[in-house]
């Protein structure tokens, strides 16, 4: 547990990473808006939506601007953004996500001028559109884990738990007794990897996300009807054993993790992409309404 704390210190103590405004539009489509929606696969560089961003900046409308660029458009979708770094992407996941999250877009363009940035996002007439993409990190970032983690990551870490609430386990200075044996829940599991992929992009180590949403926030913002949720979270642990070791060595995870009343729980990891490149884990527990 010692190393697990030491790491912690680390997280916080370190400085964040300053993206752009492409970057971040590729983040947010990665991290499904931190957790929000279903994940986007990136958008791919095309030059001539950097002619198009270029005429809409100077004034013409974007349907023309991609038009006289020589881009036929299945879908278009324009986005004119100022100012640099994490204002940035709160101001976008606030107010453009959804948008710049399309499945259906495909492509980007983009411009800057004097500290702004105009960025054309379109599907070209002949891109085919998939009802369920597959979604791979840009090239240049580390490879995150599978969604929600994999499901034999997951299926380990379930089994793990409810090894511990069937036999009871002391947290701390509280005994708890035998609990129910906890559910995997996909739509707990697709939250949890958004956090952690928001956290491993975003490069921070917290509870609330950098909109100031809380895990509860996060659990209702995709239709989970909640009575109570808890949270865990690592940085780390290079493995599910170790990382429920350690959350079970610590009196407060611990208890989340013996709590009888949660019946639910998901699971994901993210490995980290600026100056932390370890496993960003969430570990998401819930009681559903009836």
């Amino acid at each position: 547990m010692r190393r697990l704390a030491m790491l912690l210190v680390a997280v916080l103590a370190a400085p964040a990473v300053r993206p752009d405004a492409l970057s971040a539009v590729q983040m947010l489509r990665i991290g499904g808006c931190g957790g929000l929606i279903a994940a986007s696969r990136p958008l791919e560089h095309a030059d001539a939506l950097d002619r198009a961003a270029e005429r809409w900046a100077d004034g013409q409308s974007l349907a023309a601007a991609t038009g006289l660029a020589g881009y036929s458009a299945q879908a278009a979708q324009g986005l004119h953004v100022t100012g640099p770094d994490e204002p940035l992407i709160r101001e976008l996941r606030r107010t453009e996500c959804h948008a710049v999250a399309g499945r259906e877009l495909r492509e980007v363009g983009i411009y800057r001028r004097r500290g702004e940035s105009w960025l054309v996002l379109a599907s070209p007439v002949s891109a085919p559109v998939a009802s369920a993409p597959s979604v791979r990190p840009p090239a240049h970032t580390t490879r995150t884990p599978p969604r929600a983690g994999s499901p034999v990551l997951a299926s380990r870490a379930l089994e793990l738990v409810n090894e511990a609430r069937a036999r009871g386990a002391r947290c701390g200075s509280q005994s708890f007794g035998p609990a129910p044996p906890l559910t995997l829940s996909g739509t707990l599991g697709n939250v949890a990897f958004g956090h952690a992929n928001d956290m491993a992009v975003h490069d921070y180590f917290e509870h609330q996300d950098l909109t100031g949403q809380s895990p509860a926030d996060r659990v209702r913002a995709v239709g989970y009807h909640e009575k109570l949720v808890g949270e865990n979270i690592a940085y780390g642990p290079q493995s599910v054993e170790e990382v429920v070791k350690g959350w079970l060595d610590s009196p407060g995870h611990c208890e989340n993790i013996m709590d009888p009343r949660f019946e639910q729980m998901g699971i994901a990891a993210a490995t980290g992409r600026a100056t932390r490149r370890g496993l960003f884990w969430v570990q998401l527990l819930a009681e559903p309404r009836a």
